[in-house]
């Protein structure tokens, strides 16, 4: 099995051979929100979330997503920017968000809408950035 790269094997595998990947998470996403897919509470993926946590708190017996969510949380981030961060599925980040805001971990702050009123402003400046294309 010369080539190959198997243990004990002392020639290098063959340049064009394809290179072993980085381990994938030992856990899959659904097994971390407990096979849920919806979120206890409704928020935008652009709500601010921040950790309610102090940095001397003892973190330690939470798991290691609110662990990492409570670390990135200590200056203000947007729900999508923690997901991008973990490198986790949108849909997951929101279900942990949602549960550690209802346990007190962390504070999630919803944007304004307006009664759901686009912003005429914003939308104005899109339209105009547009017709620049």
């Amino acid at each position: 099995m010369s080539g190959q790269g198997w243990a004990g094997d002392s020639t290098p595998p063959h340049p064009s051979a394809p290179r072993p990947q980085k381990p994938s998470s030992l856990v899959r996403p659904y097994a971390v929100t407990g096979g849920r897919t919806a979120p206890r509470m409704k928020f935008a993926m652009e709500a601010l979330v921040s950790s309610v946590t102090s940095e001397y708190q003892d973190i330690s017996l939470l798991s290691p997503e609110y662990q990492a969510i409570i670390q990135l949380t200590r200056n203000v981030r947007s729900v999508a920017e923690i997901s991008a961060l973990l490198r986790q599925p949108l849909g997951v980040v929101r279900v942990l968000i949602a549960d550690m805001a209802s346990e007190g971990l962390i504070r999630v702050h919803q944007p304004a809408l307006d009664a759901g009123k686009p912003d005429l402003n914003l939308l104005e400046r899109v339209l105009s950035g547009l017709r620049r294309l």
